[in-house]
């Protein structure tokens, strides 16, 4: 039977290293595409040599020509812009917008029926122009954030308490940017909620770390922005699709009427299969949560609104 083709848009870091993680865990085999001659094809010979190391037997190519990703299962799409110290995610959205509508056009063209990760910032506001680009259900069209956000949100609560992030769970919820919400009520330590085992002031701390993760690798790195956690973000939502394993995570996801949202991407728990996905988890949430939710809603339409995207179908 032939192995599963996922398409990475994308070759710079963010994306080789999710052609990396998708290809050495046996997920796919990969299509590395860039605009820029000999660079997917160089990073995609690079880890092909790798596998006879790492010992797996995935292909892995570059092109500059998309006819090459045709009938690929998922497309992921990182390519645009990285933020730079002192740029806010706002300020990368109409270059990014005008990238990940032509790179959407073209590889859907070749794989109509893929279900598409979208990566590129500002993540909710990326998802509207892919959606519009695309014309694909909404069930087909996820961004990439929460599974980063909360990836980061366990990695710190895990050395706070010094425990295994492997027990560590956590989610956070909203937009993918300064207004998202970390839920500490649900968010737990071999089942406990961090409620129970952190003073309210801890908690804050780490809620608020979480909101600045993204800026504070910027910051460390002076240029470039993150990419290992969310290459690792983009391979398990990879992985959940092809192996439609149901799985909860919290992705961007068009709401609606659900939460009360009607129209827009927003952060929330789905379970991701085979279709992409396939259901959207609504959880409790108190009044201050809900407060939270619908500010970070606001924030996502503001951002909507100012790219003058397509306005969802109803």
């Amino acid at each position: 039977m032939a192995r599963p083709r996922v398409t990475v848009v994308g070759a710079g870091n963010v994306g080789a290293t999710a052609a990396q993680r998708i290809a050495e865990a046996g997920l796919a085999d990969v299509v590395l595409v860039d605009i820029v001659e000999g660079l997917p094809q160089g990073k995609a010979l690079d880890l092909a040599e790798a596998a006879p190391v790492v010992g797996h037997d995935c292909d892995v190519t570059g092109t500059n020509d998309y006819a090459e990703t045709a009938g690929s299962d998922v497309i992921v799409v990182t390519s645009g812009l990285a933020r730079q110290p002192g740029m806010s995610r706002d300020d990368l959205m109409q270059k990014n917008a005008g990238i990940v509508r032509s790179v959407v056009v073209e590889a859907v063209r070749h794989s109509p029926d893929a279900v598409l990760i979208i990566v590129t910032n500002p993540l909710d506001a990326m998802c509207h122009i892919a959606l519009d680009a695309s014309g694909f259900p909404r069930e087909r069209v996820i961004g990439m954030a929460g599974v980063l956000d909360s990836a980061r949100f366990r990695t710190f609560i895990a050395r706070e308490l010094g425990a295994s992030v492997t027990s560590t769970q956590a989610f956070v919820l909203g937009g993918h940017g300064d207004t998202m919400v970390p839920l500490p009520r649900y968010s737990t330590v071999g089942g406990v909620p961090i409620t129970e085992l952190l003073e309210p002031a801890r908690i804050e701390s780490l809620v608020q770390r979480t909101r600045d993760g993204g800026a504070e690798i910027v910051a460390l790195l002076k240029s470039g922005s993150a990419f290992y956690a969310p290459a690792a973000s983009v391979a398990q939502m990879v992985d959940a699709i092809l192996g439609d394993r149901r799985v909860i995570l919290p992705c961007a996801a068009l709401l609606e009427g659900e939460y009360g949202i009607q129209g827009l991407f927003v952060g929330v728990p789905v379970k991701l299969g085979r279709r992409g996905i396939e259901e959207i988890v609504e959880i409790e949430l108190t009044d201050e949560e809900r407060q939270a939710f619908e500010a970070s809603a606001k924030a996502v339409q503001e951002l909507v609104d100012k790219l003058g995207a397509s306005p969802a179908p109803a």
